[in-house]
């Protein structure tokens, strides 16, 4: 069984909130079989209402006339107790019933069992929700396994791993024969990706043709959801999406309309971009024209990069023997955009705002990213001469931006030079979001009483 960081999440949560739970995410994530998990090893009964597979329970949580009717009527549909105190009540495929997202909060407040929903789609289906019960769920996105959970999975000792993150830490080389080894599980990640069905054929087969095979359902799965859940923009929606691969492949990797339709503007396909992003299948990175804290405010609106969600899904609709091209990594082929996506769904599962920057006169860069109250630059270089970046130098050379770090992720170990720290492309691993801190401050009204 994979081991994932929802687990441990899960349990905290569970132990010191009594509030409901909505993990959210794309689909084949992995959301069900993590909450299915912790429900049987954590209470001693796990109810799971499933929308799709029991439509009948759309009506009752409908029909409800409040919490009691609407437990008595739940009991009626599963065969599990209700144990109070002692039960998770699991609503799954919520986006079919969003009425129960407005109701847990009822069910909270009447205290006798715990719940937890979970669904795909849900930024799709659920913005115009009528009242979001504040104060009685929390919600939580799950994405594909990182870096981390893909090489603990494969087997790479906590230990090494500890000691790679100190050398990020310390700013310090890897081990060689340690980093060698890294980067050959990095490249074996950029091939299978980490959505958990496909992890977990890789794991039990070793076969990368059977990996493909199980992308590949995956990716059909996604167009199926677009044919069914936005009838009116379902060809422009799958059109980007197949675009995907080949707009990366592209020079500046960005978006460019023209290839869908010369004729058409933005406004006619942004719905389509924003369906694909609120259903977690697609990652913008928008331009930002300023690499200056907060890059929202320079944001720019039709801008941008459109990256896969997973990794293995991308790799899987470029052409065939790609996968062994990776593994090998062979020399004249350019392997850009996977690094860059790889990176991206990095720092979008660490909860990082992505932008790009991009200036007639100074260049591109890949990534600008907002730490610890800062702007970070980020390069991604897939190739040997990882130390030209023109572009870099000159956004780092100009003091107006005041940039006090610059960050290159390479094949190679970690070395620097001046502002500029070169790392070996799996630490993105190890980029964190500051944690907030509790700031209490008190107004001194003397000689105002």
């Amino acid at each position: 069984m994979l081991n994932r960081k929802i687990d441990s999440y899960l349990e905290k949560y569970y132990k010191n909130d009594k509030k409901a739970l909505l993990i959210t995410g794309a689909r084949q994530t992995g959301k069900s079989f993590s909450i299915r998990h912790f429900g049987t090893t954590h209470f001693k009964s796990l109810v799971e209402i499933n929308f799709i597979e029991m439509p009948e329970a759309i009506e009752v949580i409908s029909n409800a006339k409040n919490s009691k009717d609407m437990l008595l009527r739940l009991s009626a549909l599963t065969n599990q107790p209700l144990i109070e105190g002692q039960t998770l009540v699991f609503f799954d495929e919520v986006q079919e019933c969003p009425e129960i997202v407005t109701a847990i909060k009822f069910l909270v407040e009447e205290g006798s069992y715990r719940y937890i929903m979970s669904g795909s789609l849900l930024g799709v289906e659920l913005k115009d929700l009528r009242s979001e019960p504040v104060g009685y769920m929390d919600i939580k996105e799950m994405f594909p396994l990182d870096i981390e959970e893909f090489f603990m999975a494969l087997g790479v000792n906590q230990r090494i791993w500890d000691e790679i993150k100190t050398a990020w830490e310390q700013k310090r080389s890897v081990d060689d024969f340690v980093h060698k080894k890294i980067m050959e599980l990095f490249r074996l990640y950029l091939i299978v990706g980490g959505m958990p069905a496909v992890v977990q054929k890789y794991l039990d087969t070793n076969n990368l043709q059977e990996v493909l095979a199980e992308q590949q359902a995956i990716i059909r799965l996604y167009k199926r959801d677009i044919a069914k859940y936005d009838r009116n923009h379902k060809l422009y929606i799958e059109e980007i999406f197949e675009l995907i691969p080949s707009e990366l492949n592209a020079k500046n990797k960005r978006f460019i309309l023209k290839n869908l339709n010369e004729n058409l503007k933005f406004s006619r396909y942004e719905n389509s971009f924003i369906w694909l992003k609120e259903a977690g299948v697609a990652l913008p990175v928008f331009n930002s024209d300023e690499p200056v804290a907060p890059l929202k405010l320079s944001r720019s609106r039709n801008l941008f990069k459109l990256f896969q969600n997973d990794i293995g899904l991308l790799a899987c609709q470029y052409a065939d023997g790609i996968q062994l091209q990776l593994l090998t990594n062979a020399n004249g082929i350019n392997f850009g955009s996977i690094y860059e996506n790889a990176v991206a769904q990095e720092l979008h599962a660490r909860g990082f705002d992505l932008y790009y920057f991009n200036s007639k006169k100074q260049g591109e860069l890949d990534f600008i990213i907002e730490k610890d109250g800062e702007v970070v630059p980020i390069e991604v270089k897939s190739g040997k001469a990882y130390q030209r970046h023109n572009a870099l130098t000159n956004v780092m050379t100009n003091a107006d931006y005041h940039i006090p770090q610059a960050l290159v992720f390479t094949n190679e170990n970690v070395s620097q030079d001046g502002k500029v720290l070169y790392l070996p492309i799996y630490m993105v691993a190890f980029l964190e979001k500051q944690t907030p801190v509790d700031v209490e401050y008190r107004v001194d009204l003397s000689g105002l009483q």
